[in-house]
């Protein structure tokens, strides 16, 4: 069973990250990123009921990082579909106070499940058993009593919350982007330094996430300005060079960090790509 899940886990990445890529202020990208993951949870649903789990290790596994992964991002998906509903239409000041209202929510939640955040965030493993087992519920546990109307098979006491988490780091990071997008409205097509790296035509022809992870694993090396240099003025300096929006480059960090299978993909096909070209010309 545990083959089937990781396979099951590895096409719903395949599938999802063109919608990742895509512009989350459209209706039709969100609903395609609702409809797949929809569609890989219930393929998940269907695998578990029909399975059994060889050890509890993989039930915790199961419940604690692979069901959350693709339920996670289902509900950041069906957020982001209310917060286009609701978003005004007004000017910058009405919209920049419903962004922060909608991180107010995220905080107040956050502040109120502190301990099992904190117990989830340092990958703690001492309640796992009353946590991520089905049927093992610790009702003293148990502070989201909804958990009491979900489906026994397919859920555990706090699985929905890990997934809430991951959901919530990913709206926090789009809310923070879409104000930064907010204060920076103004035009930069007349910066001429962009104008000069655009008459180079050097453009990144890999995906945008691909970039991301190469300027996170830049920074962290401290390759440029001894690690000093920030996030956020590397990717602006991409930017220029390539001529294209990263986009939510927060956001896609979070989504690199939630790989479970090779989570360094870009820079492991980079080394091999290099290592087949010294290859080559020794030869």
């Amino acid at each position: 069973m545990q083959g089937k899940i990781i396979d099951i886990l590895e096409n719903y990445e395949k599938e999802i990250e063109p919608t990742r890529e895509s512009n989350l202020d459209s209706f039709a990208v969100i609903e395609q990123g609702i409809q797949i993951s929809r569609k890989y949870l219930q393929k998940l649903r269907l695998v578990v009921r029909k399975g059994i789990f060889i050890n509890k290790e993989n039930e915790i596994l199961l419940f604690k990082k692979q069901k959350p992964l693709i339920y996670g991002n289902l509900k950041f998906y069906a957020k982001l579909y209310k917060y286009l509903l609701q978003k005004p239409k007004g000017t910058k000041k009405s919209q920049r106070q419903f962004i922060d209202n909608q991180i107010k929510i995220l905080q107040n939640y956050h502040n109120d499940n502190i301990d099992f955040i904190r117990y989830y965030r340092q990958n703690s493993t001492s309640l796992d058993e009353f946590y991520f087992l089905r049927g093992n519920d610790n009702i003293g546990l148990i502070s989201d009593t909804s958990h009491f109307y979900t489906d026994a098979e397919f859920s555990t006491s706090h699985d929905n919350a890990v997934a809430k988490i991951i959901a919530y780091d990913l709206l926090f990071s789009f809310y923070l982007n879409e104000l930064n997008i907010l204060r920076n409205k103004k035009s930069k097509e007349d910066n001429p330094v962009k104008r000069r790296f655009k008459s180079l035509n050097l453009g990144w022809t890999a995906n945008k996430i691909d970039l991301i992870e190469l300027i996170y694993a830049l920074q962290a090396s401290g390759a440029i300005k001894g690690g000093k240099a920030g996030i956020k003025d590397m990717a602006m300096a991409c930017e220029q060079i390539f001529d294209m929006d990263l986009g939510n480059y927060y956001r896609k960090f979070l989504e690199i960090r939630g790989r479970k299978i090779q989570p360094t993909k870009f820079l492991d096909r980079m080394k091999d790509s290099l290592l087949k070209r010294m290859k080559e010309a020794d030869d």
